[in-house]
């Protein structure tokens, strides 16, 4: 089945292109069955790219999704056509405003690691969007810099900086074999990582969460917050190919010091084309995120939260 986007948001064209299944939102009201409504809270700087990299991933179950993009209210994008965000996007105000519900959201990571939480410009909307989720949503899925204002939010987590970036692709261990989030993974796997901060398990164990996936690396990656109906992943299934080449490539050209990420070009050499070695785990997970929200949401939107 497919999700359902308008038909000229850019991704549509990308991922029809792809092979994966996607449908207008005309066609999908003529159809009688209840997708699913997924949100994302995009705070990255590239929307374009992000919102296509999720769509991407939800997108490829065998379920309807109605996919629904969200903005802070009052922060402005200065990487993104003020025309696209103005057809595409709904401030969390109007969303919030409006007592709608959703199956599942998805929070994404933002380049703001080094300012404390209380400092970025948004931080207090964005508690509202958290605390929001325990009452409209049925599972939320926090990424990188969401996942950590998550757990800061919810459990009093703090970041930690690193003394350098935690940059390129690193074997994960499974964890939790039996986890329904889990289906089909192997013992171990690869993912990219691409963050100057870090949560520490230990802190992640006192809180009583159940980690995943982790590695001896880079720490705890994937989190499950059973009490507050959450998910947090620390690193980037969702990216592209070349996302990781694309932030190299950006640093060295600013004079940036950077590592070349690890593990991510055959022979760690720049010039050769990176290989994705993360593509199938990355939808494995989101389709068995996906899958949980169909078996364990309510039929009637209305019961969410209650």
């Amino acid at each position: 089945m497919p999700i359902t986007l308008p038909q000229t948001l850019p991704a549509f064209d990308v991922l029809r292109a792809e092979g994966v299944m996607v449908m207008s939102p005309d066609r999908a009201a003529a159809q009688d069955i209840r997708p699913l409504r997924i949100g994302l809270l995009n705070l990255m700087p590239k929307k374009i790219q992000t919102e296509t990299q999720f769509a991407r991933l939800i997108g490829a179950t065998p379920l309807q999704i109605d996919f629904h993009l969200i903005r802070m209210s009052e922060h402005q994008t200065k990487n993104t056509a003020a025309a696209h965000m103005e057809t595409f996007y709904r401030p969390f105000a109007e969303v919030e405003a409006s007592g709608e519900k959703f199956d599942g959201l998805i929070i994404t990571g933002a380049p703001i690691e080094h300012l404390p939480f209380e400092d970025v410009t948004y931080w207090d909307e964005l508690t509202r969007v958290m605390d929001w989720t325990q009452t409209h949503v049925h599972s939320t899925f926090g990424v990188c810099w969401g996942a950590m204002a998550m757990l800061y939010h919810f459990h009093g987590i703090q970041k930690h900086i690193l003394p350098a970036k935690a940059f390129g692709c690193f074997t994960q261990q499974n964890l939790a074999p039996t986890s329904p989030y889990l289906r089909g993974f192997s013992d171990d796997l690869v993912i990219p990582v691409s963050r100057w901060t870090e949560e520490r398990q230990d802190e992640i164990d006192a809180a009583g969460l159940r980690t995943l996936l982790g590695s001896a690396d880079t720490g705890p990656c994937l989190v499950e917050d059973a009490a507050h109906r959450a998910l947090y992943i620390f690193n980037h299934f969702e990216y592209d190919n070349e996302t990781l080449k694309q932030e190299y490539d950006r640093d060295v050209a600013n004079g940036t010091p950077i590592n070349v990420p690890a593990n991510y070009y055959p022979d760690d050499d720049p010039s050769q084309t990176p290989r994705n070695r993360w593509r199938s785990h990355a939808h494995l997970l989101y389709g068995n995120w996906v899958n949980e929200l169909y078996q364990t949401t309510w039929f009637d939107l209305a019961k969410i939260g209650t």
